[in-house]
């Protein structure tokens, strides 16, 4: 289904009203973008309350994340949303969120990655269709140069095709989706996986 730039906006506008009541995304953090076309995004303007977006906190980008409006400035990192363009042609919507779960997580686990295994929501991502079917998700140590941070992603999304996120260490979580409606899915299982692995490490630990 194709949508216009103000369907898209409204989408984006949305998904930070909700984002925001949950906790998910405090203050001015995290950004969203949606694919406006083959070679151009749409994402949030940097420094803006993603609970109380408007139409003009939406700015258009190309695939490099330069900005296509200069009076309006993109999120430092826009290069992390359209490197994930760039790589699936498929994805149509990219969130990045800073919950507490997603940055405590990433924090406590020294390892490169977290392996989700035995939790029955991990079935939300698509190609998982049991709960013994492990789900790996990378964590990256947090990086104000982006194309070094985006390089680094790419080694790994290139060795692991079907992946669905990542964490940035200490800082929070991107994922992605072929619609909005997937990606806002997709936030939802990792925050509920995000948060039992917490709770149960903190049931386990001597």
């Amino acid at each position: 289904m194709t949508f216009t730039r103000e369907q898209l906006t409204e989408h984006i506008i949305h998904a930070g009203q909700f984002l925001y009541a949950r906790g998910w995304s405090p203050a001015t953090s995290s950004n969203y973008s949606a694919r406006l076309s083959a070679n151009q995004v749409l994402l949030t303007v940097s420094g803006k309350h993603k609970g109380q977006l408007v139409a003009e906190d939406i700015l258009a980008t190309d695939l490099q994340a330069q900005s296509l409006e200069p009076h309006k400035k993109p999120s430092a990192e826009a290069l992390l949303h359209t490197q994930i363009y760039n790589w699936q042609p498929a994805i149509q919507a990219v969130l990045h969120t800073h919950s507490v779960n997603a940055t405590v997580l990433s924090r406590i686990e020294s390892a490169a990655a977290i392996e989700f295994t035995d939790y029955e929501l991990q079935k939300a991502f698509a190609g998982i269709s049991s709960h013994k079917q492990p789900l790996l998700v990378p964590i990256f140590d947090n990086d104000q140069d982006m194309p070094r941070l985006a390089q680094q992603v790419q080694q790994w999304l290139d060795a692991h095709p079907d992946c669905p996120g990542y964490l940035i260490r200490g800082h929070g979580l991107y994922t992605w989706g072929t619609s909005m409606q997937e990606a806002l899915r997709h936030i939802e299982a990792f925050e509920f996986l995000l948060e039992c692995e917490l709770k149960v490490r903190a049931c386990t630990a001597p």
